[in-house]
């Protein structure tokens, strides 16, 4: 199965969406993208997870990894609309205590 990522941003907000598979082979495209977020000095990423399907723990050190890099940088990351496959991951590791978890999935201003 394919990851899609696409990315929107409005000031220093921004908006990562997963759709998808998020594992050990398709995690890279979900790194690159908050990479380039993060060089983009974004103050608040929120990822849409309400495309992925799984995600294994490749994908969750990616998120966790992006997290503790903004943080750094004085900005949060926030997780948006996990599925319940995502979100039992989330709750067995315990990392829904870490991340900022929302049930919505994430709406832009449009202006």
């Amino acid at each position: 199965m394919e990851l899609n990522v696409s990315t929107a941003s409005q000031g220093g907000h921004a908006v990562v969406t997963a759709t998808g598979e998020l594992d050990l082979y398709t995690a890279p495209r979900l790194q690159a993208a908050l990479a380039g977020l993060l060089r983009d000095q974004a103050d608040h990423i929120v990822v849409d997870l309400s495309g992925v399907e799984f995600c294994d723990s490749t994908g969750m050190n990616v998120l966790l990894a992006a997290m503790k890099r903004l943080k750094e940088q004085g900005g949060s990351l926030e997780l948006a609309a996990p599925r319940p496959a995502v979100k039992r991951i989330l709750q067995v590791t315990g990392l829904d205590t870490v991340f900022t978890v929302t049930e919505a999935a994430p709406v832009l201003d449009a202006g």
